[in-house]
């Protein structure tokens, strides 16, 4: 019952605030911008993980029109090896207090581990995206709700194992909501991401694209991160620097379908594919959603 409350609750709010910005919770879809702090991300790894080019490029990234900054200091490639939290503060906690003192921009922070998510609070990041939607960490969900702050919980599971897929991945979702509620994080200040690359096949990728509406059902805003991602490159049979052209189509898709983030690496290419498919859909755009 709780959990049907919240969902309720956060299903009625039409704004959610991210730093010192709002975002339109309906008939918007904005540009998260990916700063990977890190030496081994799968597209960008070594670019960005020092801190002149990192700031460089955030603001290159805010001229392209980016509307939210995402900074990761951990790559979660497929078969990626996990760092310690203290190696993770180290790459992104500098970072997010040089962007915060330079910039006015919400600043998200990638992380699901909670030691990291508390000193990336502490250095000024505005809203945590945990890629295991609560689950890895047992005591992020309360570090997320003290804080005050939004979150992006994400659907992953250790295996691409799925008895339903659809009913599966909504149990998923409603697994890390229920945690949420649990620590008492509000839940207008959840965003849901249905986690295109992670735990899935190349099939069930397609598939979460072809049905995004389908999460609607949560009430809460939806975040895509397709940007470069497998299920890109297997269909054009392209390397992670050449999968613009589909990352776009994805972006497109996304606006259709109502979700109201993308998470990419080409900001001003996808700024302006938002933007063009927004102008497109109109009135029919806020109508169905």
């Amino acid at each position: 019952m709780r959990e049907e409350k919240a969902m309720g609750e956060a299903e009625g709010t039409d704004r959610l605030k991210i730093g010192n910005r709002f975002f339109d919770r309906h008939g918007r879809t904005y540009i998260m911008g990916i700063l990977n702090v890190t030496p081994d991300s799968f597209s960008d790894g070594g670019r960005w993980d020092r801190l002149d080019p990192a700031l460089r490029h955030v603001e290159e990234m805010i001229g392209d029109g980016m509307d939210i900054l995402d900074v990761g200091g951990e790559s979660t490639r497929p078969g990626y090896t996990m760092i310690s939290p203290q190696v993770e503060m180290e790459r992104v906690v500098p970072v997010i207090e040089a962007i915060k003192s330079r910039f006015d921009i919400p600043v998200s922070l990638d992380t699901y581990k909670s030691e990291v998510a508390q000193a990336g609070i502490a250095a000024g990041a505005d809203m945590i995206n945990d890629i295991w939607g609560l689950k890895f960490d047992e005591d992020m969900a309360a570090v997320i709700a003290r804080s005050g702050l939004p979150c992006c919980l994400m659907h992953n599971r250790r295996q691409a194992a799925y008895d339903r897929f659809w009913e599966d991945v909504a149990a998923d979702l409603k697994d890390s909501l229920r945690l949420a509620a649990q620590a008492g994080i509000a839940p207008d200040k959840i965003i849901l991401d249905p986690g295109v690359g992670f735990a899935k096949t190349y099939e069930q990728n397609l598939e979460i694209l072809r049905s995004l509406e389908r999460l609607h059902m949560f009430g809460c805003p939806l975040l895509l991160g397709c940007s470069r991602k497998s299920v890109i490159g297997i269909t054009l049979n392209l390397p992670p620097d050449e999968r613009m052209e589909g990352t776009l189509a994805a972006t497109v898709l996304s606006v259709v379908k109502g979700c109201s983030f993308v998470r990419v690496h080409d900001v001003k290419e996808n700024s302006r594919a938002v933007r063009m498919a927004e102008a497109i859909l109109g009135g029919a755009l806020n109508e169905q959603r």
